[in-house]
């Protein structure tokens, strides 16, 4: 068809006339807006010193809120050392023994005690009934004192041969008390000691509870879990 034609010549269609020099428009890309990366970066920092400190805290405060962190993370342990009754005759003793879990640290035993004299077995049951008729007081009358000790190994076998050692903790002569007393950390074997040595005819009912409070890492299912391990392969 010729450049002008405003019909086809074949069916009489009007044709439009193409459009001259159109202009092509080259669209560029947005530029991108730059990311706020360095206020991303101090936000990131500052959880993390808060994270850091909040777990420091944690671990080296005695408050209540912390002891409770601790307990629920599984950190804070109480074993059970001794909680029942029992009867120590005259001039002997009867001892506990038990060592350290471990990867403990903080380790401290605390606990309590009473001690009662068994007037039923005791040999000067007649000598303490004149006593009271002649108006002396009860606790001068009856001996319900008891020595608490715990000890190393090492110093336990010093003092069953009668000799003087140190100690861990000591309790005197009384008839009740409390158990407090921190432990080295370590894997060593200590002993929890109820003398009656120091009386010759009168039996001492005792009852105490005793626990050995520590802090751990590794949770009591892991500890348990290794000790049957070790056993089965006969380690």
């Amino acid at each position: 068809m010729p450049d002008d034609a405003q019909f086809c010549l074949k069916c009489g269609k009007p044709v439009g006339s193409p459009v001259k020099n159109a202009t092509v428009m080259e669209v560029l890309p947005s530029a991108s807006l730059p990311r706020p990366r360095r206020k991303r970066r101090v936000v990131l920092w500052i959880l993390l010193a808060v994270l850091v400190g909040g777990c420091v805290w944690a671990v080296i405060s005695d408050s209540p809120a912390a002891q409770t962190v601790q307990e629920f993370v599984g950190w804070k342990h109480d074993s059970t050392i001794l909680d029942g009754s029992f009867t120590v005759s005259p001039h002997s003793f009867r001892y506990y023994k038990f060592a350290l879990p471990e990867g403990s640290v903080n380790v401290a035993i605390v606990g309590q005690f009473g001690s009662a004299a068994d007037l039923q077995n005791a040999g000067n049951g007649k000598q303490t009934a004149k006593a009271r008729k002649k108006g002396k007081d009860k606790d001068e009358a009856i001996d319900n004192n008891i020595e608490v000790y715990v000890l190393t190994e090492p110093a336990f076998t010093v003092w069953q041969n009668g000799y003087a050692t140190s100690s861990v903790y000591e309790s005197g002569k009384v008839a009740e008390g409390a158990v407090q007393a921190d432990i080295p950390a370590g894997a060593e074997i200590y002993y929890l000691v109820f003398s009656n040595k120091s009386s010759v005819k009168t039996p001492k009912n005792v009852h105490a509870t005793v626990l050995l409070r520590y802090k751990s890492w590794l949770p009591d299912w892991f500890r348990r879990m290794k000790g049957r391990v070790t056993d089965w392969l006969g380690l």
